[in-house]
């Protein structure tokens, strides 16, 4: 199984900018992402290497789990990034992201070169890896992509390169242009979604690139939090804060969960396994949601 992480923000980072790396550091997010593909000019990106690698081992990440997103399969890079990331950086790595997954083949690639990568240094903790669905091709093999490799950790909704492979017609903050009935991407989520589920792994939502309107942020995150999401990209640290409330159990949720537990377990010891609480039904589904709860709580040790 996936080593169990707090994923509630994604903070994506330049891996070119040593500044931006330094304040990165310092966010509070869950996990921090140096950026080799989209946010590095291709003519940055074999040089953003090594400042990756410089900020992994030498900066202070805290609780922040590690990680590089690295350039796609179908460009010059992805291997070269692979190797150069892995060699430098051993186990002060935590997570490489995947783009542009199509098929559960390309994460098949990835596991090898990682395999032989940490026989040969000799690195005993298993890198993991973070798998966005952002392709046509890769939402409609969403699930085998989840189910690829031990290593996957999560599965993320890539909305922006998304809009551009089903030719949607879409803003800047990957919105429709025009008056559309519901909500545009609530069955591409709910994909994404089921496909995390199914395989036992995170799900993260799509990043909000308007970083200015932090209403706007919040409402999306919250949104993605009611559907079961664990967290949301952010791409500035301001976003940070936001979705580290948003995705965490409030206080009152944990203690309510933890007294339906006990009432359920109380009557159950009594030999029945439904009970009315409050004037409502209470079975084992509902414990199902509780342990939910307190399972997001414990991976920031806001259970007690």
């Amino acid at each position: 199984m996936p080593t169990p992480r707090a994923r509630r923000s994604e903070l994506a980072t330049p891996a070119s900018s040593e500044r931006m790396c330094e304040k990165a550091a310092k966010s509070g997010a869950d996990l921090v992402f140096l950026d080799l593909e989209d946010a590095c000019a291709p003519s940055a990106k074999e040089a953003a290497r090594g400042i990756a690698v410089t900020a992994l081992r030498e900066l202070d990440w805290g609780r922040t789990v590690r990680s590089v997103r690295v350039n796609g399969l179908d460009t010059p890079w992805c291997h070269g990034d692979i190797i150069d990331v892995v060699t430098g950086a051993r186990d002060a790595l935590d997570v490489l992201i995947l783009p542009k997954a199509r098929s559960a083949r390309d994460v098949w690639w990835v596991d090898v070169l990682l395999t032989q990568l940490e026989a040969g240094l000799g690195l005993t903790r298993p890198i993991g890896l973070e798998v966005l669905i952002e392709e046509a091709e890769g939402l409609a093999n969403a699930t085998e992509i989840a189910r690829s490799s031990p290593r996957v950790e999560a599965v993320i909704f890539g909305a922006g390169d998304l809009s551009a492979s089903l030719r949607a017609r879409v803003d800047g903050n990957f919105d429709p242009v025009g008056a559309y009935p519901g909500d545009f991407w609530h069955y591409a989520r709910s994909q994404v979604l089921a496909a995390a589920r199914a395989a036992g792994v995170d799900a993260i939502d799509a990043p909000f690139p308007d970083y200015r309107d932090t209403e706007g942020y919040r409402t999306a995150a919250g949104h993605a939090s009611l559907m079961g999401f664990d967290g949301k990209w952010a791409i500035h640290p301001a976003q940070v804060a936001l979705a580290n409330e948003v995705f965490a159990p409030t206080v009152q949720e944990v203690a309510e969960a933890y007294e339906a537990i006990r009432v359920y377990r109380a009557a159950e010891s009594d030999g029945v396994g439904a009970i009315g609480r409050d004037g409502r039904l209470v079975d084992a589904a509902h414990m199902r949601l509780a342990m939910n709860v307190l399972h997001r709580a414990s991976l920031t040790g806001a259970e007690a």
